[in-house]
């Protein structure tokens, strides 16, 4: 079996597609379901949440705001910490949420700081209705060297619920990791 890197960024506070506020994101709902199953299934799994230096807001509005101005500025929004031996890991997972139809900047500064040659990239998000919308291929792109696989995108709200962790699981099934 690989060894697999699952990294992620997820923010809690307000979200409008599960109607509440949550302290734990969608993406981050996701991951852990990813990390279960490959756990389940024997793989030597790591997770790294990507924490921004700087939180966002809690409020979706703020959040929306902050992230839409990232956007235009084509900021690279600095994260604390980092994955430790990066170049040891096959397979790297790579989850996020929609933001303003693309990925957050966070996630860029993810994929420009690291050397992909030779790895599987597994792209994930959660979305609130717009699907993945061509961020995929992003990943692949800034994934220079990598060997892409069949990402997933799944509702927001379908993350926190059994029917996301199922989802998951056929997906994984799915994979040639």
């Amino acid at each position: 079996m690989s060894k697999v890197l699952v990294c992620f960024f997820s923010a809690g506070g307000e979200d409008l597609s599960a109607g509440q506020s949550n302290e734990v994101g969608n993406t981050a709902m996701m991951a852990k379901a990813i990390v279960n199953k490959l756990k389940e299934d024997g793989h030597d799994v790591t997770s790294f949440r990507i924490q921004p230096k700087e939180p966002y807001p809690d409020s979706y509005d703020q959040k929306l705001a902050k992230a839409t101005e990232e956007r235009a500025m084509q900021e690279r929004p600095e994260y604390d910490g980092d994955v430790a031996d990066f170049d040891d890991y096959d397979t790297v997972f790579i989850g996020f949420p929609i933001w303003c139809s693309d990925m957050p900047m966070i996630i860029y500064s993810f994929l420009e700081k690291h050397v992909f040659t030779g790895k599987i990239v597994v792209p994930f998000c959660t979305h609130g209705g717009s699907g993945e919308v061509d961020t995929f291929r992003t990943v692949a792109e800034k994934a220079v060297g990598s060997a892409p696989e069949q990402g997933l995108a799944i509702p927001g709200d379908l993350a926190r619920q059994a029917g996301g962790d199922k989802q998951v699981s056929y997906w994984i099934d799915q994979l040639t990791i």
